[in-house]
């Protein structure tokens, strides 16, 4: 069973291995392999206990999360417009917050 979820961890990345626990395609994987030795049914990742943490790349955080572009800066410019005011202008003190 251990080397069924380190070989799916060694040959994806992070996504696709969430990808793949989600609708537990790698417990049926590991039901297949350990059929012959012993008789399993409803095999389940309950916990995954995450070993060694990835080197962090914003490009692929904004990616996962449909944000952003693979350089990981924002592919449009965002610049605001300068609020013409009058002379003296000072806004109003509230009374209350």
């Amino acid at each position: 069973m251990m080397e069924t979820m380190t070989q799916e961890a060694k040959t994806n990345d992070l996504k696709e291995v969430v990808n793949k626990l989600i609708p537990d395609s790698i417990g049926k994987d590991i039901e297949k392999a350990c059929q012959s030795t012993y008789l399993l049914y409803d095999v389940f990742a309950r916990k995954v206990k995450m070993l060694k943490k990835p080197k962090f790349e914003l490009g692929k955080l904004m990616e996962c999360h449909g944000e952003g572009s693979s350089s990981g800066k924002a592919a449009v410019d965002e610049t605001g417009a300068k609020v013409e005011r009058a002379d003296g202008y000072e806004p109003v003190v509230q009374e209350s917050v």
